[in-house]
């Protein structure tokens, strides 16, 4: 397939995966409008998934959507504490995409076996269509076993209570016309009323290792869930400026530590 033939599946994937994404992070598109408001053109840096690591639907499968679109896999992490591995797919002049997964076998048998039985609810063909990423629940959940997942793990209770959709769009702060600096950009959010994460920090990372994140911390939603609503965290908003080498290259891969706290936007407060 030519790459011009890909082009409008790559960016029909990429606004499906967006849609999906502020339908449940009103604070996304109001992190846009003031930066337009203040004269900035934004470019996307990253999109960020998260998964079950199980072969049906897992990183690889993810994985294999972008693969056939023209992304290379780079550098792969693995986040010991929080049970999660995770990597990066790159394509020249698109933004890259972080795909993390939950190390089942590191999880104890009452959550593995809840787990299991959201993922017997996916029906068949289910991720025949690239559309399935921004598919959203494919499942019921109750809220004992969403409760019984989060006092284990944020990030499985996130996964089953919102499904396959982007966590995280990303602001490249080297797009934006109105800041100098990852500092000044904080200051401007958190004057408009923006909450930030502070997990080891607002600002992540150092022009020491190329890479400087911060994020917002995630919207709450109020969702139906079987045996009740319940108030659970949705998605945030991550903002990167990225240095140039000693070569003169640009940096493009993720500082785990770094990206460790940056998981933690979805925490449940």
């Amino acid at each position: 397939m030519s790459n011009a033939a890909e082009e409008p599946t790559i960016d029909l994937l990429f606004d499906k995966l967006w849609r999906s994404y502020v339908e449940i992070t009103p604070q996304a598109e109001a992190v846009h409008a003031l930066l337009r408001e203040r004269g900035d053109s934004i470019d996307n840096d990253h999109v960020a998934l998260r998964t079950f690591g199980v072969p049906a639907i897992g990183l690889e499968s993810m994985a294999r959507v972008f693969t056939e679109l023209g992304f290379e896999e780079r550098d792969s992490y693995v986040f010991e504490v929080k049970k999660l591995r995770a990597c990066y797919y790159y394509r020249e002049g698109l933004p890259k995409v972080f795909i993390s997964e939950l190390d089942m076998e590191a999880m104890p048998a009452d959550v593995r076996a809840v787990i299991d039985s959201l993922l017997a609810q996916i029906p068949p063909g289910f991720t025949d269509d690239p559309a399935w990423l921004a598919a959203g629940r494919p499942w019921i959940l109750s809220r004992s076993d969403y409760q019984l997942l989060a006092d284990h793990s944020d990030y499985a209770s996130w996964v089953a209570v919102h499904g396959f959709r982007a966590n995280h769009f990303t602001v490249d702060v080297d797009s934006l016309q109105s800041v100098a600096s990852i500092g000044e950009l904080t200051e401007v959010l958190s004057r408009a009323g923006f909450v930030l994460n502070d997990s080891g920090g607002v600002i992540k990372g150092s022009p020491d290792v190329l890479l400087e994140q911060a994020s917002t911390r995630a919207d709450q939603l109020d969702v139906e869930l079987e045996g009740g609503p319940l108030v659970v965290p949705t998605c945030y908003v991550e903002f990167a400026k990225r240095y140039r080498a000693a070569d003169g290259t640009l940096y493009q891969g993720f500082v785990a530590s770094s990206a460790d706290k940056i998981f933690e936007s979805t925490t449940r407060e």
